[in-house]
């Protein structure tokens, strides 16, 4: 603020707050106008402040989801571009949205399309940052499983199934069925699987692949091909970051038209399937 728009303001402000005293002086019947006044004057000195940029965001992440982790990672590249650090709250799905909806964390890492609908405080950034592929694990002593056609998720309704509770694209591909168990986490589900609980469980390839590796239980349990489908995820951020929301959108926009976003989730792809 100049020196001349700083006495501006003052001067208002000294102006607004006479005209309160005269007000008052005026009976206990203009005490209403005195209190209106006094309220457009501390709403003027808060707005006179400079606004400072962004510095850090805080952004939900379902806990122990390998894909989560990439979407991460590719957001700190991101917004690093704007000078913006970014953390991470782990938590588990549900929780994450009833955290970021409420405005008690900034936004979601990634989640599927059209949550806004939803849940409509959360903005969501295009394009996609991520996308992940639903497919079916099962034992490698399930011969009858393992044999299974999969050409949709039809496949699958007549067998009991496990998903990660709050993972919106298995929560909408299995709905309607009836034999469904939500898992609290990833690896509680890959444990529930591997001691029987369900025939089979559904999550995305990549993500299975490293938690079945991580838990060592690579020998026992395995993905079946194809998945069922590819489905691109978006970044999402609250509704008080809309003016934010637009120049993250302008980055991810450049990094994908460049080719290094795809280039960036490749490598940490490969980096989270070769870690021993």
């Amino acid at each position: 603020m100049t020196p001349v728009e700083a006495g501006t303001a003052s001067d208002r402000r000294d102006s607004l707050m006479s005209g309160a005293m005269a007000a008052a002086n005026g009976g206990a019947g203009e005490t209403w106008l005195m209190w209106r006044i006094l309220l457009v004057c501390i709403s003027m000195s808060l707005t006179s402040f400079p606004c400072h940029g962004q510095s850090v965001i805080r952004l939900a992440r379902i806990a122990d989801i390998p894909d989560q982790f990439v979407g991460g990672e590719i957001l700190r590249a991101v917004y690093a571009r704007l000078n913006i650090s970014v953390e991470f709250a782990d938590v588990p799905g549900k929780r994450a949205l009833a955290l970021s909806s409420a405005g008690e964390l900034d936004g979601e890492v990634q989640r599927i399309a059209n949550l806004a609908q939803t849940y409509p405080t959360l903005v969501q950034i295009s394009p996609p940052i991520n996308y992940i592929e639903p497919s079916v694990f099962t034992t490698t002593l399930r011969i009858d499983v393992q044999g299974l056609d999969i050409h949709g998720w039809d496949s699958i309704r007549d067998y009991s199934i496990g998903i990660v509770r709050g993972v919106g694209s298995s929560e909408a591909g299995t709905r309607g069925m009836s034999r469904v168990t939500a898992a609290t986490s990833l690896e509680n589900m890959i444990h529930m699987l591997d001691a029987g609980r369900f025939d089979l469980m559904v999550t995305d390839l990549f993500s299975g692949r490293v938690a079945v590796r991580k838990l060592n239980l690579q020998s026992r349990i395995s993905a079946l091909s194809p998945p069922f489908e590819r489905i691109y995820i978006y970044h999402y951020l609250h509704q008080r970051h809309r003016d934010l929301a637009r120049r993250v959108e302008g980055v991810i926009q450049e990094m994908n038209a460049s080719g290094e976003l795809a280039r960036l989730r490749d490598r940490l792809v490969r980096q989270a399937l070769n870690e021993p």
